[in-house]
């Protein structure tokens, strides 16, 4: 059964309290249900997280100026709105919500988180809309708890997942992976595991034969027991952040090769939602809506 993550009292109070689009959060789900995809069942809340998981991964020091409402001026300038006690905590539902949602693919071989894909969140800062790098410390989880030994994380959004790179940098357990628009921000890259930049204006043909290339030979490199799947919407052209011009079909057929690819090699899959940034919300929902679709067809 498809288990989702999702908390949409939170999405609720920062639709209402800020100017970041948050309004996607919570017409995906409606999107779903209405026309049959999901069900009532297919979705859950996320519990409250022990804190003792986030310090896994982010800095005490940082988290507690964070919890504290404690960052100066230039550390909440680079969050990218303002703070309030429901961001932080919706960022902490989020984050146990792929932990939650990680345990689903254990048993499942994949579940999903409505929001997530918070790449940019460093070990001891924040950045680009992210505070908690989700699956960094969900990854951490499972390694902590035993439950993994090799994971990697596949970022398809279109920029780079920098905070993820970091985190990981000195880390032989987890493989990070970030597939880009070369020119796309963040501008001062970080390094991961294994970086693609696509150069400005790259259509469906030449960056699916990179993804289709590519992500076999790294999986069967590192041979991973686990993968977290970034999978952001922002590479289709009309995105108003990136700079690569991929179709809504072929950012479809991007995660119908990822899904069939871990369900024929019996990989367990999370997947966080990432970015979506057009004009149109429709658009944002419709392509969000496609890997929900996609992740029934395949694998239920």
């Amino acid at each position: 059964m498809l288990k989702i993550a999702n908390d949409s009292i939170y999405f609720h109070e920062l639709e209402k309290n800020h100017r970041f689009p948050m309004i996607k959060y919570r017409l995906l789900p409606e999107t779903l249900l209405n026309e049959g995809t999901c069900f009532e069942s297919n979705f859950f809340t996320p519990k409250n997280i022990n804190e003792k998981h986030i310090l896994l991964t982010h800095d005490s020091r940082y988290f507690n100026k964070l919890i504290n409402f404690d960052l100066d001026k230039k550390e909440q300038r680079a969050i990218g709105f303002p703070m309030s006690r429901e961001l932080i905590e919706r960022e902490k539902r989020i984050v146990q919500g792929t932990i939650e949602s990680s345990l689903n693919s254990i048993k499942y071989k994949v579940s999903m988180n409505i929001a997530g894909g918070t790449h940019h969140a460093f070990s001891n800062r924040a950045e680009a809309f992210c505070i908690l790098n989700d699956q960094s410390i969900a990854a951490n989880y499972l390694i902590e708890k035993n439950i993994c030994k090799k994971i990697l994380i596949l970022d398809l959004d279109v920029h780079q997942g920098n905070g993820t790179a970091e985190i990981f940098q000195q880390n032989k357990n987890v493989f990070t992976v970030s597939f880009h628009g070369k020119n796309n921000y963040p501008f001062r890259k970080e390094t991961s595991d294994f970086d693609y930049g696509f150069s400005d204006g790259v259509s469906d043909h030449e960056y699916l034969k990179v993804i289709k290339y590519e992500i076999p030979r790294l999986i069967e490199i590192f041979e991973p027991d686990f993968i977290f799947y970034l999978s952001g919407v922002d590479i289709i052209e009309s995105d108003k952040l990136g700079k690569l011009s991929v179709s809504i079909v072929g950012c479809k057929e991007r995660d119908k090769f990822v899904l069939n690819y871990c369900k024929i090699n019996n990989i367990p899959l999370q997947i966080s939602m990432g970015g979506g940034y057009s004009p149109d919300v429709n658009t944002i929902v419709e392509a969000h809506a496609n890997t929900f679709r996609l992740v029934q067809e395949i694998f239920f």
